[in-house]
Order: structure tokens, then C-alpha cells, then sequence
């Protein structure tokens, strides 16, 4: 399911027009993203809990020459589901 499939099926679920559907993922997506910039987790209950994981700095290789090279540190976004994903899931 790309974006446009999920606006028009939040459109259907909620029986909204679909510019209002766009309007509120684009909101929530947005919302989201700018907490985890902020460090904040959002935890929606039943669904799963988004979070900043920190990737420590780690030595890689080239797979070319097998010169060693240093990867720094990131912070990535994680996501960890909920039991009723998971159920809903399964």
C-alpha cells in the first residue's frame, strides 16, 4: 500500500473527502517527526511505539579493497509494534 492507497483508505474508513484524509496523514506523519527530532517517543496503544534508537560508531570494510573505514554514530527511527498489531498480524 503506497501513500494515495492509504489516504483513500482512510478516506473510506472515516468518510471524509480524500483532500481531508491527506490533510490529517500528513498532520499525524509530520507530528510524529517532529517528535522523535525533538528525542520524544509517541506511543499509540495497540499499535506500537515509535522511538530514536542511537547506533553507536563502528569500524566497516570496503567490499572492494577490504580497506578498513570508520562508520560514525546515528540516530535512527525504530519502531516497535504493539500486542494488537502483532495479534491483528498473526
Amino acid at each position: 500500500m503506497n501513500k494515495a492507497e492509504l489516504i483513500e483508505a482512510i478516506a473510506a474508513s472515516a468518510d471524509l473527502p480524500k483532500t481531508t484524509a491527506a490533510r490529517a496523514l500528513d498532520a499525524i506523519t509530520e507530528s510524529i517527526t517532529n517528535a522523535l527530532k525533538n528525542g520524544d517517543s509517541v506511543s499509540l496503544v495497540g499499535f506500537g511505539t515509535f522511538a530514536v534508537k542511537e547506533r553507536a560508531a563502528r569500524e566497516g570494510r570496503n567490499p572492494q579493497t577490504g580497506a578498513t573505514l570508520q562508520i560514525a554514530a546515528a540516530k535512527l527511527p525504530g519502531f516497535k509494534p504493539g500486542k494488537g498489531l502483532k495479534d491483528a498480524v498473526n
